[in-house]
């Protein structure tokens, strides 16, 4: 029994010693690697490659993922903020539209002389008169009275036709009324050709103007506006183009086509002209009565 455990420990000796000259051998500074070495490093190389390719795929799928959640998310934000941009480009356009609109009104107003401007909007269209008639929200609390000319900053639209104390009815110069008329004024290359605005063409969708001059020379593409006779409709207002010339039902007169400047179907903001009434005080009276008794 002694006898065998010194033959183990012998070979725990040997063994020791071997594996210690092995270490120390494996630790020098060598160029070239033993044979046991190279078949280690190629065994645990080769089993190395063969994890790390699947655990790179594997690696690499979650990458992806974690990609495209993160692009979805951005593409996310990125479609709410262009959702707001075209929001806010919206009412930056309505806010020019509206800006121009009144601006060109207020340029118009510079050019009512008789007449004392007042600015309404539309706030209703009844549907069986769409082609007609509109609804103001000013009435007569606001200076409104019938017969008072309206327009937009494109041209003559209408007349009032019908006052309440807040709101006011338009009836417009496309409207089939036989007793409504405009007495108006074609700008010639050399003279001022009047005319009567009575009537509107539906399929045209354009106004007529008769009792022409027949012995007057009238052209396609004149501009017809308000003459200013009869005190409604201010002198000057531009109403339209003319379109086609031709004769009444009797050849005596001549009958044109007009294309309406305004877009009576876009009508939002618009003037209504009151005639401007001069009225002079009492001291102003007594000045002229002075001067009237002087130069007698």
């Amino acid at each position: 029994m002694p006898h065998f455990s010194n033959k183990k420990l012998i070979l725990l000796l040997v063994s020791m010693i071997f594996i210690v000259a092995l270490i120390s051998f494996s630790l020098r500074d060598r160029q070239n690697a033993t044979l046991p070495e190279q078949f280690i490093k190629d065994t645990v190389g080769l089993v190395q490659s063969f994890v790390a390719k699947p655990t790179n795929y594997i690696t690499g799928v979650f990458n992806d993922i974690n990609s495209l959640l993160n692009t979805y998310e951005e593409n996310k934000r990125l479609k709410m903020r262009l959702e707001d941009f075209a929001v806010l480009q919206s009412q930056v356009n309505t806010l020019q539209s509206e800006n121009e609109s009144l601006r060109e009104i207020v340029e118009k107003e510079d050019s009512l002389r008789d007449y004392v401007p007042i600015q309404a909007t539309v706030i209703s269209r009844n549907p069986d008169q769409w082609e007609e008639k509109i609804i103001l929200n000013k009435g007569s609390s606001h200076g409104i009275e019938v017969n008072m000319a309206v327009m937009t900053a494109q041209g003559l639209i209408g007349k009032i036709s019908l006052v309440t104390p807040l709101t006011s009815e338009v009836e417009l110069l496309q409207t089939n009324n036989p007793n409504f008329r405009v007495s108006a004024v074609i700008q010639g290359e050399n003279q001022e050709i009047f005319g009567l605005l009575e009537g509107y063409d539906v399929e045209r969708n354009e106004l007529i103007m008769k009792r022409i001059d027949s012995s007057l020379e009238v052209k396609e593409g004149e501009l017809v506006i308000s003459s200013g006779l009869g005190g409604i409709f201010p002198k000057g207002i531009l109403i339209g183009e003319i379109t086609e010339v031709t004769t009444d039902d009797f050849g005596l007169t001549k009958l044109a086509y007009v294309k309406p400047a305004a877009d009576f179907s876009m009508l939002q903001d618009v003037i209504i002209a009151k005639r401007n009434v001069i009225t002079i005080d009492e001291h102003e009276k007594a000045k002229t009565q002075a001067e009237t008794d002087e130069g007698e």
